[in-house]
């Protein structure tokens, strides 16, 4: 067989053009280190709990398949995030999952995604998967929301699917709730709101208008909560959007260690309002000695995790790794983000080390 022929088989003959100009995503290694990278919860269950856990998990029968229609976790879900009954869910192996599968049920050919940017960029992602155009409309330079920018966008580009981060990652603010509304109003295909970092809001939610428009769905995580290992993710909206988008979830998505940990854990909702209480505390902590530190221009934040703007990025993140702490730079990401270093809230003495770290490392 000649050499053509067997290059012929190879990636790079074989696997779509888009697909090979992507970059897979990064998780950088955190092997001892104080880990402020990727927003996680810093609190590890208590004993009891934990143990109640193990209790449970001994009993799954780890040989059956899972539950295929999810109904008990379902129940939990609705329970915790009080959801309205006559919203259905839609189950995700994490929220990622969920991005899949609404991008895959709406990849009409010549179809177009329109996302916010800076913002996750799994949107992005997802979208060229699924073989889709997509559209990235830039924030103002403070990443606040141009809602008449939004509006002309919409017209513009037409897309079958907007994705609005509320509040963004990784800036970690949130856009108008009427901007949001009016967008949703404004859009012919479907406006799917992220609100992965709801919790620590304030409050802040769209929950409330899912049912009310026929073009709206909300997606969820209790990655956030602390249940970040368990990957599970869910998508509320209409009965009839659900249906549709069931058909493309792979059959026993969610594992049986995962529904029954999840269903177990989240009857103690107390718990982990108890730590994201705390965390929110930290957060405005971090906020007030990152105005005092000079060289330092944070982001005002609704996240669990705060975005500052640093005089040279690059260097501040290396000197915080070598004090071991590891922290995740957007510099070079996006030209919004130059300079702009993500502080994930920690414990109170991983903030401290981090805050420590960090001054002399901006002088």
């Amino acid at each position: 067989m000649s050499r053509l022929d067997q290059t012929n088989k190879g990636p790079e003959s074989l696997v779509r053009e888009e697909i090979r100009a992507l970059t897979a995503y990064h998780v950088a290694p955190a092997q001892g280190m104080v880990k402020l990278d990727a927003m996680e919860n810093p609190y590890r269950l208590p004993a009891e709990l934990a143990a109640r856990m193990g209790e449970r998990l001994a009993d799954v029968a780890v040989n059956r398949y899972p539950d295929p229609s999810g109904a008990a976790l379902k129940a939990r879900l609705r329970e915790t995030m009080r959801i309205d009954p006559a919203l259905d869910l839609l189950l995700g192996n994490g929220s990622d999952e969920i991005l899949q599968i609404v991008s895959l049920a709406l990849a009409k050919p010549g179809a177009s995604v329109l996302s916010l940017e800076p913002s996750f960029v799994m949107y992005r992602l997802a979208a060229v998967a699924a073989g889709m155009r997509y559209v990235g409309l830039a924030l103002t330079p403070d990443f606040t929301l141009d809602a008449r920018a939004l509006q002309e966008a919409i017209e513009r580009e037409r897309p079958v699917l907007t994705w609005i981060a509320y509040p963004n990652n990784p800036t970690g603010n949130l856009f108008p709730r009427d901007a949001i509304l009016e967008a949703v109003r404004a859009s012919p295909g479907l406006v799917a709101v992220d609100e992965a970092y709801y919790a620590f809001s304030g409050g802040a939610s769209l929950l409330d208008e899912v049912g009310r428009h026929p073009n709206l769905l909300l997606v969820r995580t209790v990655s956030k909560l602390g249940l970040a290992g368990l990957r599970l993710g869910v998508a509320i909206g209409a009965r009839e959007w659900i249906h549709e988008l069931e058909k493309l979830r792979m059959p026993y998505n969610v594992n049986v260690l995962s529904a029954a940990a999840a269903d177990l854990l989240l009857e103690h909702r107390e718990v982990f309002e108890r730590q994201t209480a705390a965390i929110v505390a930290e957060r405005a902590r971090i906020e007030d000695a990152l105005d005092a530190m000079p060289g330092a221009r944070r982001f005002p934040s609704a996240a669990n995790f705060v975005l500052v703007r640093v005089p040279d990025a690059p260097r501040a993140f290396e000197a915080l790794k070598r004090r071991g702490i590891l922290v995740r730079t957007f510099h070079g990401s996006h030209p919004l983000l130059a300079h702009c270093l993500r502080l994930t809230v920690g414990t109170p003495d991983e903030n401290t080390r981090m805050l420590e770290a960090l001054a002399p490392a901006l002088a």
